[in-house]
């Protein structure tokens, strides 16, 4: 049985994003507000721990580490974005660059949001303890948790940035909606990868991102965004069901396919979800063979948010940039095309290649090498790389359309910045300058450069 005290301290810390009904009147002093926060932290690191004060407040991080952290990283984040603000300054209509509506909205997603969310952390205590050996280290509760935050997190994110943007800076309605989503979709990407400095993280993260879209004047209909929220949710927690993907990839590509599908076109996204899929398909391919071998993925198989980011974060990049920059519609598109073709080459290859029975060898010395070696290459792998990079392009040239000559274009660039990878991994992987998951950023990048360079060659 969960003591009804933790519940009540939980409460407590949720009731202290009511601390941001107070924002807009320091809308002309802002400074004042950030040295309030400031001194506020400096008081409570001297707080004694046999205080009647500290017993109220503190949860069971705080009684860890002999110190209210969790407030006094609420509180500091929360001067730090403030001085920021300050020093963003304002613009031509005296409105400051940085709007405090926004750092209220990350103040409400840390406290309510992940508030509420440990609460569903405490009540599924005991079902934790119960299923902490099992592979992988999956939590049941923890895909439950992350939508309660998500949910939470975004309702009370809308409500305190719709108070203060009242008083002011004039924010549409559906802009509000769109930047309370993202918001606390960051955070609860945040929490997931975080233990110990939540408070930091999760404010400063998620008020960076809100900043970033409303500076870019992001504005989408409310039925359009819950539409691309729902449909990347479900799938992403489909794949969190069936045990490829934890809680922190579920949540990454939520917020990959937001984004994608609300910059450019839904059709973007299910070619992504396609190198997704594929790669999920051929990681459980001959995977005992493998695991025999000492060269299948740990955990089963399962991917992180580092393995979501490292293959798709320039993908990503060059969504957005579709949807601010449409003039360069076509030469992004390939771009794009180029960089998960890279990603789905490179993972096709690294999983069949891996089951090829005679010897690779380094793509930078022709020398046999041991199976599953950073860099060796074998004509399995550059088969299953060629393959992999085409199946990209055929489903573009089916859902998107695109032509036959950019079919070629994104074949090229994902069979070339698949041997790009192998090249990294040879060499800077090997002397320890990029990790995996840094080389299959680079080699994404370079393959969606190397696309849309052939784009600007032949069209």
């Amino acid at each position: 049985m969960i003591p009804t005290k933790e519940y009540e301290k939980q409460s407590i810390y949720i009731l202290l994003g009511l601390l941001v009904l107070f924002f807009p009147f320091f809308k002309a002093n802002i400074s004042l507000l950030a040295l309030l926060f400031l001194s506020a932290a400096i008081i409570l690191c001297v707080v004694p721990t046999d205080s009647s004060f500290f017993r109220f407040f503190a949860r069971e991080s705080d009684l860890k580490a002999g110190k209210l952290v969790s407030m006094i990283h609420l509180f500091l984040t929360t001067a730090i974005l403030l001085t920021i603000s300050r020093m963003v300054g304002v613009d031509i209509a005296g409105v400051y660059k940085f709007p405090i509506f926004i750092i209220g909205a990350a103040f409400a997603i840390t406290t309510f949001g992940d508030g509420i969310a440990d609460i569903i952390h405490i009540f599924y205590k005991e079902k934790e303890q119960n299923v902490s050996d099992k592979p992988g280290g999956l939590k049941v509760y923890s895909a439950k948790s992350s939508m309660v935050f998500l949910v939470s997190g975004s309702l009370f994110a809308f409500i305190i940035g719709v108070w203060i943007a009242g008083f002011t800076v004039y924010v549409p309605v559906s802009m509000m909606i769109f930047l309370s989503v993202i918001g606390a979709l960051t955070g609860a990407l945040l929490e997931s990868m975080t233990k110990d400095e939540d408070n930091i993280v999760i404010p400063f993260g998620s008020a960076m991102v809100m900043w970033l879209f409303y500076m870019f004047g992001y504005n989408v209909k409310p039925n359009f965004l819950i539409y691309a929220l729902l449909l990347s949710l479900l799938l992403g927690y489909l794949s969190y069901r069936v045990r490829v993907a934890d809680v922190s990839a579920m949540l990454s590509a939520t917020l990959l396919g937001v984004l994608i599908i609300i910059s450019s076109d839904i059709d973007w996204f299910f070619i992504l979800l396609a190198f997704f899929l594929l790669g999920s398909m051929f990681t459980r391919y001959k995977y005992e063979f493998k695991l025999t071998r000492g060269t299948a993925e740990g955990k089963g198989g399962i991917r992180s948010y580092k393995n979501v980011f490292s293959n798709s974060l320039a993908a990503l990049t060059l969504a957005i940039a579709y949807g601010i920059f449409p003039w360069h519609g076509q030469v992004l598109m390939a771009a794009y095309l180029g960089s998960v073709a890279t990603a789905c080459g490179d993972t096709l290859a690294s999983e069949v290649g891996q089951t090829y029975k005679g010897e690779p060898r380094m793509i930078t010395t022709f020398k046999k090498a041991k199976p599953g070696t950073d860099g060796a290459v074998s004509i399995l792998g550059e088969g299953a790389a060629f393959f992999g990079s085409s199946i990209i392009a055929l489903l573009a040239f089916i859902l998107i359309p695109i032509d036959l000559s950019l079919v070629f274009v994104v074949t090229a660039g994902g069979f070339i910045g698949t041997n790009i990878d192998s090249l990294l991994g040879a060499t800077l992987q090997q002397k320890g300058y990029l990790t995996n998951n840094g080389v299959n950023l680079v080699a994404t990048i370079l393959g969606a450069v190397v696309s849309g360079l052939l784009y600007y060659i032949f069209s």
